[in-house]
């Protein structure tokens, strides 16, 4: 493998933070973190450019950063999308095995693939994704690797996963004019899986909840495979904002509240407990009962898991969460959100962080890297596709004092 091949990069734009995470591939097949950028998003709502050169600029700041701490250039990346522009289906494709002694080949699993996706689409939208869920071979269904078996016909389902095409361009375009080029683009679900869930997991049934700054996004799997994707339109931001109009203090000091004292469970919080809250207008500061912020904070975690409940149990796969639910994004960083999803789904819950990883490991080790991490170790699994082009810039220095500092900013 070339110096050039060995290092990738996951762009995560977020409604919050935008993350830059730089990997690097070892010659024993492993992936190493080596580089780490984070910036503060403007210009970018629920997975929508609503200012381009605000975004921009917010790219290319994480973009810089990330270059800083891994010691390369960056030329090109991989891109989480997400938003409510994203809609995904369930469709199936079916063909004729062609071969002289029925024997199913690559050929016939691509043709099957694409009959799959040869579906009539709403004006404006284009295919993100199309992901086989498993194989029928002349009736026989469940097959996961039909290559090399001997039928006459072979039926695929698969789950296709669209977007907004104005609204992925915008982005694109965004990142272009920061400087750097899309390699690929991976729905942000499906990132997010790579870094935090295993193979168990998804074998045994798991719904991944990704609760970021705008927006959640769930994806469910079964059997290994994604069967369903859905996004509710109330994230991380409408916290702070509850704590912003509750207690009456500005928005920057109601996030730094709700990542200080907060918690979506007022069970967990001692009566007694208090903290300093802002007021506006150059007031004096007040002294409240931390117990009053989880009060606030509980109704809408409570609210965010009922709707994603609802969303689960139209699609029918309520009974398949045999592995339970697993929380990530920076939402799942909020104190009692894993406790208050348990008294909602009576499931098992976690909180769902990056693994598998080397190099800057501890330093990714939170929900709110595993979208960016995920990218890049979606990208290591299929290198031989499409491969970043990276220059080295040197060796980085001071990376861990950089990185302290980002993250006192970020969290």
């Amino acid at each position: 493998m070339g110096r050039k091949e060995r290092y990738l990069v996951g762009l995560d734009v977020g409604t919050s933070k935008i993350t830059a995470i730089v990997g690097e591939s070892t010659d024993d097949g492993g992936l190493d973190i080596i580089g780490i950028g984070l910036a503060e998003s403007r210009g970018i709502r629920r997975g929508v450019v609503v200012n381009l050169e605000a975004a921009v600029e917010s790219i290319k700041k994480a973009i810089d950063e990330a270059e800083l701490t891994a010691g390369v250039e960056i030329d090109s990346v991989h891109l989480a999308l997400s938003g409510a522009h994203v809609k995904a289906f369930n469709s199936r494709g079916v063909v004729a095995v062609a071969g002289k002694n029925r024997e199913i080949t690559r050929e016939d699993v691509r043709r099957a693939i694409e009959a799959a996706k040869a579906v009539a689409l709403p004006g404006g939208r284009e295919i993100l994704h199309v992901l086989p869920q498993d194989f029928v071979v002349d009736e026989q269904d469940g097959i996961g690797a039909p290559v090399g078996m001997t039928g006459s016909r072979l039926e695929v389902n698969v789950h296709v996963v669209t977007g907004s095409q104005s609204s992925t361009q915008n982005v694109v375009a965004c990142v272009n004019r920061a400087g750097v080029s899309v390699v690929e683009t991976v729905l942000e679900q499906l990132a997010a899986s790579e870094g935090v869930l295993t193979a168990d997991e998804k074998e045994l049934g798991v719904a991944l909840v990704d609760i970021g700054g705008g927006t959640t996004d769930f994806a469910i799997f079964e059997r290994g495979s994604l069967w369903h994707t859905g996004v509710v339109a109330v994230g991380g931001d409408h916290f702070t904002n509850d704590i912003a109009v509750g207690l009456r203090t500005p928005i920057p000091d109601a996030e730094k509240i709700k990542r200080r004292c907060g918690c979506a469970l007022s069970a967990m919080v001692d009566p007694d407990e208090t903290m300093e809250v802002a007021s506006v207008g150059g007031r004096k500061s007040r002294v409240m009962s931390r117990r009053i912020l989880s009060e606030i904070l509980q109704p809408r975690a409570e609210e965010i898991f009922h709707l994603l409940w609802d969303e689960i149990r139209k699609a029918g796969f309520e009974k398949s969460l045999n592995s339970g639910i697993v929380l990530t994004g920076g939402g799942a960083l909020l104190e009692g959100m894993s406790e208050s999803a348990e008294q909602i789904f009576d499931l098992p819950i976690r909180r769902g962080t990056p693994a598998g990883v080397g190099g800057l490991a501890d330093h990714v080790n939170s929900p709110a890297f595993a979208t960016a991490v995920g990218l890049v170790m979606y990208a290591h699994r299929n290198q031989g596709a499409s491969r970043p082009e990276l220059t080295s810039a040197g060796a980085f220095s001071k990376v861990t004092g950089r990185l302290r500092m980002l993250f006192k900013e970020f969290f």
